[in-house]
C-alpha cells in the first residue's frame, strides 16, 4: 500500500494579497522551482534581433502545442523589447538553454538600451528559422519556433501565449526520429532556482512509474 507523506508539524502561511510585489516575487521564485528558461528571440522594427531570458515560462499543452512566458516591464514601467516585438500574431523563437550556454544567456539579461541587438553586442551566432522569420541561437540544443495567439494582462503581469509551429533539436539528442524519441539528458538543459544567479542542472533524474488503477486496487 502506498503511504501518503505526513504533514509537516509546523507551517507558516504568507498572505500574498497583503504583501508588496517584491516580497511576492522573492517567495514564489524561491518556491516554484526549477523553472525552465525561455531564451526568447524577437525581431525589432529595425530588423535587429533581440534576445532575452525569461524563467516565468512553461509548456501549456500539446494540441495545439502552446507555450507561455511573461516578459515584464522596465523599471520606468515601459514594456521590454521582447513584449514590444511581439504584436498580435507576431513570431518569436524560444531557445532552450544548455549548461554550456549559461554565461551567454546570463549576459543577455543585462539591461541593454531599447533597440540594442544583444546577439550582435555579445557575439552570439544565430541561424535562420524554418517556420518563422526570427532566427534561433545556433548553439541552442533545442529551439521552438512560435507565433503569438493571445496576450493576457492581469494587473502588471503580461502573459504571452504562443503556438509552437516547429521544433529544432540538436541531432545528438535525437535517438529515433521516426518514433520521436529524444535523449533529454543529452540536451543538458538548466533551470532557474530562487535567489540571485542560482540555477539547476537537469541531468540528476529519477523515475517513478505510474500505477494503473487495477494494480493500485489490488494493493489496498
Amino acid at each position: 500500500m502506498t503511504q501518503a507523506p505526513t504533514t509537516p508539524p509546523d507551517a507558516q502561511h504568507f498572505d500574498l494579497t497583503a504583501l508588496p510585489a517584491a516580497a511576492r516575487y522573492k517567495l514564489l521564485t524561491a518556491t516554484v522551482v526549477p523553472r525552465p528558461i525561455a531564451w526568447v528571440g524577437t525581431l525589432g522594427a529595425d530588423g535587429h534581433v533581440n534576445l532575452a531570458p525569461y524563467s516565468f515560462f512553461g509548456l501549456m499543452g500539446s494540441d495545439p502545442p502552446v507555450v507561455a512566458f511573461a516578459p515584464g516591464d522596465r523599471a520606468d514601467g515601459t514594456p521590454k523589447d521582447t513584449a514590444l516585438n511581439i504584436p498580435p500574431g507576431g513570431e518569436f523563437t524560444v531557445n532552450m538553454v544548455s549548461a554550456a550556454l549559461a554565461d551567454a544567456m546570463n549576459a543577455t539579461a543585462t539591461d541593454f538600451p531599447h533597440g540594442h541587438a544583444e546577439p550582435d553586442a555579445l557575439g552570439i551566432p544565430l541561424t535562420p528559422g524554418v517556420k518563422v522569420r526570427v532566427p534561433r541561437v545556433a548553439a541552442a540544443p533545442a529551439a521552438l519556433e512560435c507565433r503569438e495567439v493571445q496576450t493576457l494582462t492581469i494587473g502588471r503581469t503580461r502573459i504571452i501565449l504562443g503556438e509552437v509551429l516547429g521544433l529544432t533539436l540538436h541531432s545528438g539528442a535525437v535517438q529515433d526520429a521516426q518514433r520521436y524519441h529524444v535523449d533529454t539528458a543529452a540536451l543538458d538543459l538548466i533551470g532557474r532556482l530562487g535567489g540571485r544567479g542560482t540555477y539547476a542542472h537537469t541531468r540528476d533524474t529519477f523515475t517513478i512509474d505510474r500505477i494503473p488503477f487495477e494494480e493500485w486496487r489490488r494493493g489496498q
